[in-house]
């Protein structure tokens, strides 16, 4: 049954002779996490984690390493559990947790491998799962969202962490880059384009047209110098209401160069961004707004020794988890 308290096996730290669960041969389970086989086993969980290593066509320069990344924050979220004494809840006592393992992609073919991510994203959220996502560079957000668009005509918000806006008709021909996916979004039938609020777009990686189509297709777009001025409370309370007025389910999507490159050394060098206290308070606000899947994109695992990326990676989805497992706490004690 899910979210029984308390989770059975539940992540610890400090004790010795532990030894996680692997996903594949000499590759953790995300925190040591059960391991789902089928969609049925995804039944029993409240999340389940789900890998895409996969890189699309690049916009600047050549392989990125974004591939292994999945792979990356595994092996670095066996450090972790899912209590925060910010709020003294353990995520862990009131929902549970599994690994799904990663969807089969393809090099270079997006129609196979779209296909097979929409598949098992679909079965997690068919199993009434929340998906946590770990990518793969932003290209992977389109046919998750549009799955979950599909099932939810018009009714899924989407709030999207970035420093760009991602938002390209394409890239020469390449219509599903990473710098084109909330284009596609946008013209997804099953989507409302006024439904998706872009967060900490800032700096000369952006396109002018970027903005056009935004403003175009009736997108918000709040730029970091907005966050800035008028605080992080105030910024992720207005996304939210916009993301939830007249929706049922509310996708969190964040490529890691939201954040300021001084945090972000396996990443995209963009300055000017947010700290990572600034993306975690926010995220964690979506988590207790009631958000229904989260994805993190867009590290390069072999840029950078100390893996600090996949770490604050792994921090923002255990404070997402946690701002739900705190909604579902408040619940309880009513």
């Amino acid at each position: 049954m899910k979210g029984v308290f308390i989770m059975q096996n539940k992540p610890i730290i400090y004790q010795p002779g532990v030894v996680p669960q692997e996903i594949y041969s000499g590759v953790p389970s995300f925190m040591g996490l059960p391991v789902a086989k089928t969609a049925e086993d995804v039944k029993n969980f409240d999340f389940a984690v789900m890998g895409v290593p996969w890189e699309g066509g690049c916009t600047y320069g050549g392989f990125s390493s974004c591939v292994v990344a999945p792979k990356t924050f595994r092996g670095v979220s066996t450090r972790y559990t899912g209590y925060l004494p910010d709020y003294d809840i353990d995520t862990f006592d009131y929902m549970t947790a599994c690994d799904y393992g990663d969807t089969v992609v393809q090099n270079g073919n997006y129609d196979l491998t779209f296909a097979n991510m929409r598949e098992k994203f679909g079965e997690i959220i068919d199993a009434g799962a929340i998906p946590i996502t770990f990518g793969g560079d932003h290209s992977i957000s389109y046919p998750m969202i549009s799955e979950m668009a599909k099932r939810h005509k018009k009714r899924v918000g989407v709030i999207h962490f970035d420093a760009h806006l991602d938002t390209m008709p394409s890239f020469g021909d390449d219509l599903y880059s990473r710098c084109s996916p909330f284009n596609r979004l946008y013209q997804d039938e099953n989507f409302d384009s006024t439904k998706i609020v872009h967060i900490g777009i800032r700096g000369p990686r952006n396109h002018p047209q970027e903005r056009r189509e935004a403003e175009k297709y009736g997108a918000t777009v709040i730029p970091a110098m907005e966050i800035k001025k008028n605080g992080y409370e105030a910024t992720i309370k207005k996304a939210l209401e916009i993301a939830s007025k007249d929706t049922d389910m509310i996708y969190v999507t964040i490529c890691s160069d939201v954040l300021d490159a001084s945090a972000n050394p396996q990443g995209p060098v963009d300055p000017c961004g947010l700290t990572s206290f600034e993306l975690a308070m926010m995220v964690n606000e979506c988590g207790r707004a009631g958000a229904n899947a989260f994805d993190f994109v867009e590290i390069y695992p072999e840029t950078c020794g100390t893996q600090m990326s996949a770490h604050t990676g792994v921090w923002m989805a255990l404070y997402f988890m946690n701002g739900l497992a705190a909604r579902k706490a408040e619940k309880v004690q009513k």
